[in-house]
């Protein structure tokens, strides 16, 4: 839940005692309600157990995991903390990382079961050239190579690779090193079908082909 001031608390946990899957959503206090509304709506379709954490950057500053100056072009405060998911997750497991701004419309389970432990990572790979000029913010829309993958991804965190994620890289890269997957071979780079990050008023939707029909709305 969110408490009166807007802060998002740590964790949400659906109460199942087996291990639980983890989730990284990235909060920025301007987006409350979409990180609510994508929170519920994970809770309320999952069948399996789920631990739900808000990566909240003023959190990560106090714990001195973070410390990277703002970006003219960082459009949330979840631009790049959310590359310290395998991290945050102790590089252990699988773990999704997920921009706020998406509705969940199918059981998060039918996700985790395209897992392949042979990739690092995990991810729609979209070929988009946004048109808008600007995001729904207001933000400054920019155009570079593998845009919005990195918007929902699950990651193999004990992954070798991955564990080269620490506070001290995710700090000091560059935007296109991270969002590019740029530690990462291409070959490590699993792909997972659209649905489950279907861009709204870009990816379509076919008459009669459910595979098309969207499991997780991107806004």
């Amino acid at each position: 839940m969110t408490s009166a001031n807007g802060n998002a608390s740590q964790v949400t946990n659906n109460g199942d005692v087996r291990k639980p899957f983890k989730i990284f959503i990235g909060y920025d206090p301007r987006e409350d309600q979409a990180y609510e509304v994508c929170r519920h709506s994970i809770l309320k379709r999952t069948s399996i157990p789920v631990e739900i954490t808000p990566i909240v950057q003023s959190d990560l500053r106090a714990k001195g995991l973070y410390w990277r100056s703002r970006d003219q072009f960082e459009s949330t405060e979840f631009s790049f903390t959310r590359f310290l998911t395998p991290y945050l997750a102790n590089y252990d497991g699988w773990a999704m990382f997920v921009d706020c701004d998406f509705l969940y419309l199918a059981d998060i389970k039918e996700l985790t079961e395209l897992i392949n432990d042979k990739y690092a990572v995990m991810c729609v790979h979209h070929d988009y050239s946004p048109k808008e000029k600007t995001k729904m913010d207001g933000a400054v829309q920019t155009v570079y190579p593998r845009k919005n993958w990195s918007s929902m991804v699950l990651y193999n965190c004990g992954h070798p690779k991955n564990k080269g994620l620490t506070p001290e890289v995710v700090n000091n890269q560059t935007g296109a090193f991270l969002h590019r997957f740029q530690w990462l071979d291409d070959n490590e780079i699993g792909s997972v079908p659209c649905v489950w990050n279907f861009l709204e008023g870009h990816n379509e939707v076919v008459e009669n082909d459910p595979k098309t029909f969207p499991k997780a709305i991107h806004y």
